[in-house]
């Protein structure tokens, strides 16, 4: 059994929110505290800061872990607006990260985020945050973060883009109770792969519990689908060229992207390393121990 078979989110970690200036939504934190130097971890599209658990549980001998939910997943605000693509632009999402990091930077009177770490557009998020934000973290690690570009939007990749948001507005977002949305979500080719610490930790934290003990999803497929839509909307090249930060890339082998776009990205960041991962785009779900590996020897702590 590996080191992140633990279940559940540990007592210890302190849930709190910020309230972003200027934006009046509320974020939501898990502080998994630590002795070490801030960690600050985002998670993918249509999941939330729970899912790190198994990779936040580890690294939180080396570092003081704080993950966040993006606005409109897990337990963070919904903009007044509601979902729409301005709303859910992925700049101002970047710009959340970026405010939520200097809130932490304020309260530990650190200088720096000594390591961003994000996981699909969570990773587009943290490279964009940094370039917002030059010298914020001091070592990023993506985790098969979404290279939204013009330069390799093929008709075919066009085209699944296009599926992946009406999937996602048609996705089922209600059951009768946890243990339905259980069984009926377990079937499901997306969680095929994942560990049952995952996939458990999906069920209690994904999920809001209403009257009756009826359930719903916490991120609604709308804002999952604004976001999936918008990704062209953020300039790759601008963020590249205002990143300076070491970084390392985890590419899933059987995900999304094709090996050579990743090779292109780190042929533009500064010292760049990729690492291929055996495994699907989820990575942090499928081998979290891996992750948590690689996290440690980047950082040379392994």
């Amino acid at each position: 059994m590996g080191a992140s078979e633990n279940l559940g989110i540990p007592a210890d970690v302190k849930r709190r929110k910020v309230i972003l200036p200027g934006k009046e939504i509320e974020i939501a934190l898990q502080d998994w505290g630590g002795e070490g130097p801030l960690a600050l971890l985002h998670h993918a599209n249509g999941f939330c800061a729970a899912l790190w658990a198994p990779v936040a549980e580890q690294l939180r001998s080396q570092f003081h872990v704080v993950a966040m939910d993006a606005r409109g997943h897990g337990d963070s605000g919904m903009p007044q607006e509601g979902a729409t693509p301005e709303s859910f632009s992925w700049a101002l999402m970047a710009d959340d990260l970026g405010q939520v990091a200097h809130v932490l930077l304020e309260e530990t009177g650190e200088s720096q985020i000594a390591l961003g770490l994000g996981h699909s557009f969570g990773g587009t998020l943290t490279l964009a945050a940094e370039s917002q934000h030059p010298g914020l973290y001091e070592r990023l690690v993506l985790v098969d973060p979404v290279i939204p570009s013009t330069a390799w939007a093929t008709p075919e990749r066009i085209e699944s883009q296009s599926g992946m948001v009406e999937r996602a507005r048609r996705r089922r977002s209600r059951w009768a109770s946890h243990a339905e949305a259980h069984d009926q979500l377990s079937t499901k080719s997306l969680f095929a792969n994942w560990t049952p610490s995952a996939f458990d930790l999906y069920i209690q934290e994904g999920l809001l519990e209403g009257e009756n003990g009826e359930v719903a999803l916490k991120c609604p497929g709308e804002v999952e689908a604004q976001i999936f839509g918008n990704s062209l909307s953020l300039n790759l090249d601008e963020v590249l060229a205002g990143v300076r930060t070491p970084a390392r890339l985890l590419w899933a082998r059987h995900g999304i992207f094709p090996r050579e776009v990743f090779e292109r990205v780190c042929a533009v960041l500064p010292g760049a390393q990729l690492v291929e991962a055996d495994a699907g785009h989820l990575i942090p779900m499928e081998k979290p121990d891996w992750v948590v590996e690689n996290v440690l020897d980047f950082c040379s702590l392994a």
